[in-house]
C-alpha cells in the first residue's frame, strides 16, 4: 500500500532546514516534500506554485508563513487536502490603523537592515524575538537559524514582506475546513501568540489544537520530538 503524500511548508526566510526533524522522523508514514519556496510577493502566488507540483492529495501542514501559505492552497483547492496543520501561524490581514502602520514600519525596518548590513546580521536581530528566552544560548540552534536566513537575498526576503504585508484575510476560509486539523502552537511564541491559535482553532470545525510547553515561534526546531509526536498523531488518527 502506498503511503500518502505530505507536504511541508516553510515560513518566511526559512528553507527545507525549518522541517528536517520532521521529514526525518515521519518519512515511515508518509511521502514527504517540503515545498521550495520561490521569490513570490504575495501569498496566492505561493500557494499557486506550490499546487503546480503537488500530487492530485495530500496532507499539508505549514510554519508561520507557511500556513498563511497552506490556507491560500486550502481556498484554491479544498478537494485536495486531505489534512491540514498550521503551526506557529496567523490567519487576519494586515491590521487597519495604527497597529497596521506599526507592523509595517517594523517590517520596513528589518528590510533595510538586511540591505545594509548583510542577511545574518538582520538575522541576529530578527531571531531574538522568534525563539525562546532559553534557547538564545544553544549555539547549535541559533547557527542553524542563521544560517538558513543567510541563504537568502535582501531581494528574497522584502519580497516576502511585500506577501505579508498584503496578506488576505483567511477567515472566510476557515469554517469550510472539514479536513482533520491540527492547530499547533509553542506556548510562549510571542510573534504568534497562543490566543490567536485558540480563536483559529475555534473557527476550523474539525481542529485540535496542540500546545508545545517551553517553546516559542521555531517550535519544528525548538523542540521537535513534541511537534514530531503531534504531527505523527495528526497523520494517524
Amino acid at each position: 500500500m502506498s503511503k500518502p503524500s505530505l507536504i511541508l511548508v516553510p515560513g518566511l526566510l526559512c528553507d527545507s532546514t525549518v522541517w528536517l526533524p520532521q521529514a526525518t522522523a515521519l518519512r515511515d508514514l508518509a511521502e514527504i516534500q517540503i515545498a521550495e519556496m520561490l521569490e513570490c510577493d504575495t501569498l496566492g502566488a505561493m500557494a499557486e506554485a506550490i499546487l503546480k507540483t503537488a500530487p492530485v492529495s495530500f496532507a499539508l501542514a505549514g510554519h508561520s508563513m507557511g500556513g498563511r501559505i497552506a490556507l491560500e492552497i486550502l481556498r484554491r483547492a479544498p478537494q485536495r487536502v486531505e489534512r491540514l496543520a498550521l503551526l506557529d501561524t496567523g490567519y487576519q490581514p494586515l491590521p487597519k490603523g495604527e497597529a497596521g502602520e506599526r507592523e509595517a514600519t517594523g517590517r520596513h525596518r528589518m528590510v533595510a537592515l538586511a540591505r545594509e548590513m548583510g542577511m545574518r546580521a538582520m538575522g541576529l536581530n530578527w531571531a531574538r524575538g522568534m525563539v525562546h528566552p532559553s534557547r538564545l544560548s544553544d549555539r547549535a540552534l541559533m547557527a542553524g537559524i542563521l544560517d538558513m536566513i543567510d541563504r537568502r537575498t535582501a531581494q528574497f526576503y522584502a519580497a516576502q514582506i511585500r506577501a505579508m504585508l498584503n496578506r488576505p484575510d483567511a477567515t472566510p476560509v476557515l469554517p469550510a475546513i472539514h479536513c482533520p486539523t491540527l492547530v499547533l502552537c509553542g506556548r510562549e511564541d510571542t510573534w504568534s501568540p497562543l490566543e490567536r491559535h485558540r480563536r483559529l482553532a475555534a473557527l476550523i470545525p474539525a481542529s485540535t489544537l496542540t500546545i508545545i510547553e517551553d517553546c516559542g515561534h521555531m517550535s519544528t526546531l525548538e523542540q521537535p520530538e513534541a511537534v514530531n509526536a503531534a504531527l505523527r498523531w495528526w497523520l494517524t488518527q
